[in-house]
């Protein structure tokens, strides 16, 4: 039972922070503030169901000992035979409980949840690499379609004999990360490509990458730690320019999101003869300064996932390889093959997807030593 009790004791462990979030769900305050509350309100959710499921496990594991009582203590055959029904039922059930359990204690992944941008690019292999790439974009476009997603592209650049160079599209639905994620890298084709005379095979590949759509970030400012100095502007513009304190010069303390260091942001404006409107253009081209760097460092961001997600395309590097004359398609990081290459090209993928949640999820739980 040493194992059961490390799943009761990790489910005791939330009991308190379930009591406390359904407290603080109701709180007006908790309600005003928005994106607390939708943070909130999802890990509410998400202990309910982890909740619910050790209610039936507690129901299964007294059931078992009351059945087990029974049939040590109790003389009547009736009873004893509804105990032993009573108890297979039960010791059957446990283990389908645990995993369940299990899986709902791995920390959830907060990105699962979000639409994706896909980027699909020819690799090496010419033409027949970008006929690849179309087909590849197909594949995913009637998965979509299966799972009741939309699919909008974006950009694309189509190849001299079809298919595409590269071909960027959005996908948004019900927790598409969660699922698309597993199919960034490598792909690789093996095929007597249409534009081949001699019916030679070629191995040719394309690169897949999923990212998940960026949190929208959005510039804050203090205006209270702004320090405002007025001036008087020089140069043309006739006398009142040179008379009236029209120039402002803003001091803003900026803490710089790539090197982490706070430094002053100076901006003085002497655009027009009225103040408040010097101030309101300064103001506007601070915002714009912030917006520029964040957006910089934002772009880099998913630059540098885009790149740790595929390598150049070269075919060395797959994850998976679509071999058309035996009709096979094989998943190298998890040993996976399926014999219905048509099939799999026409979108039914969602049993490779499977086997790859399965080996992602028997890893997370060996880290949470469950």
């Amino acid at each position: 039972m040493a194992d059961n009790n490390k799943i009761l004791e990790k489910l005791e462990g939330l009991v308190s922070r379930y009591e406390e979030v359904s407290m603080l769900i109701t709180d007006p305050a908790v309600i005003a503030d928005q994106q607390r509350y939708v943070k909130l309100t999802k890990e509410y959710k998400d202990l309910d169901d982890i909740m619910d499921a050790r209610g039936r496990y507690i129901a299964c594991l007294n059931a078992i000992k009351e059945a087990k009582d029974i049939l040590a203590n109790e003389s009547d055959p009736d009873m004893k035979a509804m105990a032993r029904e009573e108890l297979q039922e039960n010791e059957s059930l446990q283990p389908k409980l645990e995993e369940e359990i299990k899986l709902d204690l791995v920390p959830k992944d907060p990105e699962d949840a979000k639409n994706v941008q896909m980027e699909i690019r020819a690799g090496t292999g010419g033409d027949e690499a970008a006929l690849f790439a179309g087909d590849l974009f197909n594949m995913y476009k009637r998965y979509c379609e299966k799972k009741g997603w939309t699919v909008s592209v974006t950009d694309a650049n189509e190849g001299a004999v079809g298919g595409y160079k590269e071909i960027d599209f959005a996908v948004t639905g019900d927790n598409v990360y969660g699922i698309l994620k597993y199919e960034s890298g490598v792909h690789r084709v093996q095929r007597v490509p249409a534009t081949e005379t001699q019916g030679r095979m070629h191995t040719s590949a394309a690169t897949v990458a999923v990212l998940p759509e960026a949190e929208k970030f959005e510039v804050h400012i203090n205006e209270g730690d702004i320090k405002w100095d007025t001036f008087r502007s020089s140069g043309a513009g006739g006398q009142n320019v040179n008379k009236v304190s029209s120039g402002v010069r803003l001091r803003y303390p900026w803490k710089n999101p790539e090197t982490g260091e706070v430094e002053e942001i100076l901006i003085e404006c002497t655009e027009t003869r009225d103040q408040p409107k010097n101030k309101e253009r300064a103001l506007s081209r601070l915002y714009t300064y912030i917006y520029d760097h964040e957006h910089k460092k934002y772009m880099d961001d998913i630059s540098s996932r885009r790149r740790s997600l595929v390598s150049t395309g070269d075919r060395s590097a797959k994850i998976r390889t679509y071999n058309f004359p035996q009709g096979r398609v094989t998943d190298h990081r998890i040993g996976y093959t399926t014999h219905d290459l048509q099939g799999f090209l026409a979108g039914d993928i969602q049993d490779m997807i499977d086997a790859l949640i399965v080996v992602e999820n028997a890893e997370k739980l060996k880290e949470n030593e469950l």
